[in-house]
């Protein structure tokens, strides 16, 4: 069967409570964020999912990301893989969508990227990148990373152009699934927060 790529995006910091673009500041979890860490993980060793004992287990280097690892139960088994970093948000890392709209009232970041961070085809290639890696790997991975490139992961593992990344919301600890269906790319299950009641 073909690798798969299950996603976690991490728990609820300050800054994604309040919207702020969190690239690489390193800000850690709230207790909400915490908590919704150990019901994923409770609910991944759990059947179906039993553990993932044959899975690969990757995180982003980010504190908010490696703490919702650990508490999710993978931190002995994960390796930090930088090309799982959030996006380099530049001149607009720590402001809210309202406030960058304040100055450019059309602003999309997926079609008009960040002044002074990474391009979207910067962010493409490096998403392309883990794709590339996990299919010629062999193996499910589950990955521990952030929203937006996440978010632009999927968007190219289904062959898209990474602005199709607008078009999927992801909430703070929720599960995501990119599969197969008839030999093609495809999602396989989509922010999915059931474990949190």
């Amino acid at each position: 069967m073909a690798p798969r790529i299950l996603l976690a995006r991490h728990g609820q910091t300050e800054w994604s409570l309040s919207g702020k673009h969190t690239g690489r500041t390193d800000i850690p979890l709230l207790e909400e964020g915490r908590r919704g860490a150990k019901l994923l993980g409770e609910r991944l060793h759990r059947a179906p999912w039993d553990g993932l004992p044959d899975v690969a287990v990757r995180t982003s280097p980010l504190v908010r990301a490696k703490e919702t690892c650990e508490l999710a139960g993978f931190g002995d088994r994960a390796a930090d893989w930088d090309a799982l970093m959030e996006i380099d948000y530049g001149a607009y890392e720590g402001m809210t969508p309202a406030e960058i709209k304040a100055d450019r009232p059309d602003w999309l970041i997926w079609r008009d990227g960040v002044p002074e961070g990474e391009t979207l085809a910067q962010v493409t290639q490096r998403v392309d990148g883990v794709i590339e890696e996990v299919r010629a790997g062999g193996q499910d991975v589950l990955v521990f990373a952030h929203g937006h490139i996440l978010r632009s992961l999927c968007a190219r593992w289904l062959g898209e152009d990474i602005s199709f990344g607008a078009r999927i919301r992801l909430d703070p600890t929720s599960l995501s699934v990119l599969g197969w269906a008839y030999g093609a790319p495809a999602i396989e299950r989509w922010n999915d927060t059931g474990h949190l009641g």
